[in-house]
């Protein structure tokens, strides 16, 4: 073989399975590196659940604190991922034309997506193992069965991250960074995370019933908290969210 054949270029995509991998990778160091998204998905979930299981602030029904809050939390991590902080990232991101320039490389739209995703599902697994621990030294005691709490994580994140796509694909990155938080709030405050949906009157509590957060809270607390089996109904609610998020995400997505 002569040098020249030994050392010829070779341009090229790299393999579609290493893009995503690499675009996955790069997407969780600055999601981990951003301050924001940090108190958003690690500080605001840990300190409601160090706060509300050590001190009586509300009243969360008969059985401990920590046991009715844990479950919540994860839900409000999930949320604060998939939705809250993707939704900001991904809106800003769009604002300033990185999109539409990943968008015009070999890696496919649809490869982005998945590494957007794939970087939620690394970042949610931290989160977890994180409050789980904390829970376990606040004197935790989960029951029920794993594949129930997988099932609802799941549809949880495919249900959040639709609706923080669909955000930030149609609004404009300022609109999107106050409706993402102002959303948040209010489904911390009012989607069963910290207060017990039976607190709420009777007629609120069929609309927020059928809120993904209330569904997620609600689900993970019948099988965390009182070793329910599979919770049908709120994964059927989860699933609803999730299918018409997507759907309506990859149709209405806007890329500059």
């Amino acid at each position: 073989m002569t040098a020249t054949g030994m050392y010829t270029p070779k341009p090229g995509a790299a393999p579609l399975g290493r893009m995503i991998a690499t675009q996955a990778v790069l997407e969780t160091k600055m999601l981990l590196r951003n301050g924001e998204q940090l108190l958003l998905t690690v500080v605001i979930p840990t300190l409601v659940l160090v706060l509300f299981s050590s001190v009586d602030i509300v009243d969360t029904d008969e059985g401990k604190a920590v046991d009715f809050l844990t479950p919540g939390v994860l839900a409000l991590a999930v949320m604060s991922t998939a939705f809250t902080g993707q939704a900001i990232a991904t809106g800003f991101e769009r604002r300033y034309g990185v999109l539409k320039r990943l968008a015009s490389s070999p890696l496919p739209r649809w490869g982005l997506m998945t590494a957007k995703t794939a970087s939620v599902l690394v970042t949610e697994i931290l989160q977890v193992i994180l409050l789980t621990v904390i829970a376990f030294a606040l004197g935790w005691s989960p029951h029920g069965n794993p594949l129930s709490v997988l099932l609802l994580l799941i549809l949880g994140t495919a249900a959040f991250s639709g609706l923080g796509l669909l955000m930030a694909g149609t609004l404009k990155a300022e609109a999107t960074l106050a409706a993402a938080n102002l959303v948040f709030l209010l489904l911390l405050v009012g989607g069963g995370v910290m207060v017990p949906l039976s607190k709420f009157p009777s007629g609120a509590q069929d609309v927020l019933g059928l809120l993904p957060i209330t569904a997620l809270s609600d689900g993970l607390r019948d099988v965390l908290q009182h070793g329910a089996g599979m919770p049908w109904g709120d994964l059927g609610i989860l699933a609803v969210w999730a299918v018409a998020a997507l759907a309506l995400a990859g149709r209405f997505f806007r890329w500059e």
